[in-house]
């Protein structure tokens, strides 16, 4: 199958308060220069899939809300291939709505499904991966999941377990899916490091269109039914209108749950290419450099006698730190946080509440 057969859909709705004060409900963290690199969360998103997929086979599913910033940061995305959701439903029905428009468009796709808003900094082995897994779907009726590697027993995310005893017959790299599991606590997390079949779960999919709409239509029907229903009016001037008024049917579930964790014929990827869900200011420093202190300085920042901070500054404004251990300290439009780094929590709860 040809490279036009593969398309990328970008998921990109999300809003919360995770980097504040540079993202707000108005531009969450997707559509900010958060690595302090010119390019913005999603548009390195687009990037890191350039060679792989064709800009007019790019779909970002998003909020009425970021439509135009949507067009602004990624100029080379159709216009008509920006799909509005009028309200949230986590990613199941997202990643529905996006199925069901490819499939009318290619009933022979395959897809890429990837957030907006994680970092990978080795480009040229993601790439790889996704060449093989693009390959793989292409001749089997199975759901690829990339699981990344742990390098730590991390309580914020899922994990995928594998049976490694058998590898794929189709290619050796890729495993069976045991089972995938929920947020663990430390202990349960640490046991997991140590059995070595445990992934973090990264939330990027590769599959065939028809096996994610017939795995829709098997474990998630009310969901399947909706877009079922929909398919005459998607690609037309009447999408809009429609989907505007049927999505609030849909459950708010996560493809997980709808369809990863009930579904068979699931395999994982196990990679290892420097990947960042960049949910926390810690996880932003570990996908940054650092000074001989343990600094992340972004900006026109000193720091004097400072010690394992995290500084982020814009605007050319000059910022000078002098003796701090272990604190954030972000600037944006006028706006200033200064918290300890192990406080990160509290201060979200905090702005999410204000």
């Amino acid at each position: 199958m040809s490279a036009n057969s593969d398309h990328l859909v970008i998921m990109a709705g999300g809003v919360g308060s995770r980097f504040w004060p540079m993202s707000t409900p108005q531009v969450p963290k997707q559509f900010v220069d958060v690595l302090g690199t010119g390019r913005t969360l999603i548009q390195m998103t687009m990037d890191r899939f350039r060679g792989l997929v064709p800009p007019q086979n790019v779909w970002v599913v998003t909020s009425k809300s970021y439509v135009d910033i949507v067009h602004e940061q990624l100029p080379d995305v159709p216009v008509e291939n920006i799909l509005l959701e009028p309200c949230r439903r986590n990613t199941a029905p997202c990643i529905a709505y996006a199925s069901w428009r490819i499939k009318k468009l290619n009933p022979q796709a395959n897809i890429i499904v990837s957030p907006s808003d994680h970092v990978v900094l080795d480009t040229r082995e993601f790439r790889r991966i996704i060449g093989e897994c693009t390959h793989f779907v292409n001749e089997n009726d199975s759901i690829v999941v990339l699981g990344i590697k742990p390098t730590r027993p991390e309580t914020g995310f899922g994990y995928i377990q594998t049976d490694e005893s058998v590898p794929s017959s189709r290619n050796r790299n890729i495993y069976r899916v045991d089972r995938f599991r929920e947020k663990p606590d430390l202990q349960t997390a640490q046991s997991y490091i140590a059995q070595n079949c445990f992934y973090w779960n990264a939330g990027i999919f590769v599959w065939n269109v028809n096996t994610i709409v017939n795995a829709l239509r098997i474990y998630a029907k009310e969901i399947s039914d909706i877009f079922e229903s929909l398919l005459p009016v998607l690609g037309t001037e009447e999408e809009q209108a429609a989907i505007d008024e049927a999505y609030s049917a849909c459950p708010a579930i996560s493809i997980d749950y709808a369809v990863m964790e009930k579904a068979e014929d699931i395999f994982c990827y196990p990679s290892d290419f420097g990947w960042s869900d960049m949910g926390t200011w810690g996880a932003l420093s570990e996908s940054s450099s650092h000074d001989a202190n343990g600094n992340t300085l972004i900006g026109n920042v000193k720091a004097f006698d400072t010690r394992n901070c995290i500084v982020h500054t814009q605007n050319e404004k000059k910022v000078i730190i002098q003796g701090l251990d272990g604190y954030i300290v972000a600037e944006c439009d006028n706006q200033l946080l200064i918290c300890r780094l192990s406080e990160e929590q509290h201060i979200k709860d905090y702005i999410e509440e204000n």
